[in-house]
């Protein structure tokens, strides 16, 4: 085991029902507000048990049944409020991520990449390709664009593996083909 492996845990362990989202004068349905489980949660093909999505062609299904996010990108969104005049109070599921993971970021990853947790194991398949619901979310208009052009998506996991999850686990990354990045670039020959 390296130095990495032994850094890679779960900080934070997120599910969401499907409400109301004001944008501009209408209400759309939503379930990118999420709030922390307090011990272990059953994860199924599907998800996290009490995970909710109103729209399944951007989340949610067998391939983007859980979307993580690294903490250490909450740093960056921290001085990008404050530079926008905005609340820096960030908890974990802030930016709609049902897992907040440390110590793994989006290009050390490549699809098909697994996380092995203590009872399941979760599959990379893709960024986040996000929505508006982000910039209302974290009421900032220029939320969507800064994730996208930062790198800072996170990414959608498969359930392989079902079992449960919960805050402090540790998690290790085994390698897939390595063929795809999730920037989309070629991996290594």
């Amino acid at each position: 085991m390296n130095g990495q492996e032994s850094q890679l845990q779960v900080l934070g362990v997120q599910v969401g029902a499907v409400q109301p989202l004001k944008v501009g004068e209408q209400r759309v349905m939503s379930g990118i507000r999420k709030q922390a489980v307090r011990g272990p949660v059953a994860v199924s093909a599907l998800g996290l048990t009490g995970d909710e999505q109103a729209d399944l062609t951007v989340h949610g299904g067998l391939s983007k049944a859980v979307y993580a996010y690294p903490v250490e990108h909450y740093a960056f969104w921290r001085e990008h409020r404050r530079a926008l005049g905005l609340s820096t109070d960030l908890s974990c599921g802030s930016l709609g991520e049902n897992l907040t993971l440390c110590g793994v970021l989006e290009t050390s990853l490549y699809v098909g990449d697994e996380l092995r947790f203590p009872d399941c194991v979760l599959r990379v398949t893709q960024p986040r390709r996000t929505c508006y619901k982000l910039n209302v979310a974290m009421d900032d208009p220029t939320a969507v664009r800064t994730m996208a052009q930062g790198g800072l998506s996170g990414f959608y996991l498969a359930v392989d593996v079902p079992g449960s999850l919960m805050v402090g686990q540790t998690f290790e990354v085994i390698a897939g083909p390595r063929r795809s990045t999730l920037s989309g670039r070629a991996g290594p020959l």
